[in-house]
């Protein structure tokens, strides 16, 4: 199980994920209203199922086309928070007084590249199992 490569992709991308969670700062307009924030409800679902997705996608380790969905249906969740994060950041304004307002929107970007890395070992692994079942 962790002897694999994809594993390791994976645990990096629930760490990115949780990473995310951490040190995701509050964004605020000028009025100081809170834009974003990790506890709101969606933004924090969003996140913890992405990390619950990708421990369940390790904890099948065996099952490599399930593994294989809940990478991809993880990768379509990623996708889904990037696009409330840049929603909600384009309805403020450009001034220096929210100069941090974009860091927190990489974080599911570096995720999805690691997602896809891991879906790219898994197919390999696949690949290499049913070439092994042809020699038999």
């Amino acid at each position: 199980m962790l002897q694999r490569i994809q594993t390791v992709y994976l645990i990096v991308s629930a760490l990115i994920m949780g990473a995310l969670y951490i040190w995701f700062p509050a964004v605020r307009n000028e009025a100081g209203v809170a834009v974003i924030e990790r506890s709101e409800p969606l933004v924090f679902g969003l996140i913890f199922v992405s990390i619950a997705l990708v421990v369940v996608s390790i904890l099948s380790f065996k099952k490599r086309q399930l593994q294989f969905v809940l990478n991809r249906l993880n990768i379509i969740l990623n996708f889904v928070l990037l696009g409330v994060f840049v929603y909600r950041s384009l309805s403020l304004s450009g001034e220096t007084l929210v100069s941090e307002k974009g860091i927190g929107v990489l974080f599911p970007v570096i995720s999805i590249v690691f997602l896809v890395l891991a879906n790219k070992a898994i197919k390999r692994d696949e690949d290499l199992v049913k070439s092994v079942d042809r020699l038999r």
